[in-house]
């Protein structure tokens, strides 16, 4: 790897990670590296600060850039999460199993 795209890349981990959300309509997200998913029901997106999930419906992708690291995703949004790799894998508990 060259010096250069060391900066750059060091310069992409550095960056702030923000998600603001207008009115359950507008989804607007800064620290986004890459756009793993999508359909009109959710957005899978890997941010400096995990992966992140946004539900909803009608979603679509109005701006993407991930050299600035921004997304703006429109749509009626239920739910946004982040996806904990120690939950992800995590085994289901006692009441897990009774309700299966």
């Amino acid at each position: 790897m060259m010096l250069r795209e060391k900066e750059e890349l060091k310069t992409l981990r550095q960056r702030a990670h923000m998600v603001s959300l207008e009115n359950r309509e507008r989804a607007s997200f800064t620290g986004v590296t890459d756009v793993e998913s999508f359909n009109e029901d959710e957005v899978v997106m890997l941010t400096d600060q995990g992966v992140l999930l946004l539900s909803g419906e009608e979603l679509h992708i109005s701006r993407l850039n991930l050299e600035d690291g921004q997304l703006v995703v429109e749509g009626r949004v239920i739910a946004v999460e982040y996806m904990d790799g120690a939950k992800q894998g995590k085994k289901p508990g006692l009441f897990g199993k009774m309700f299966k």
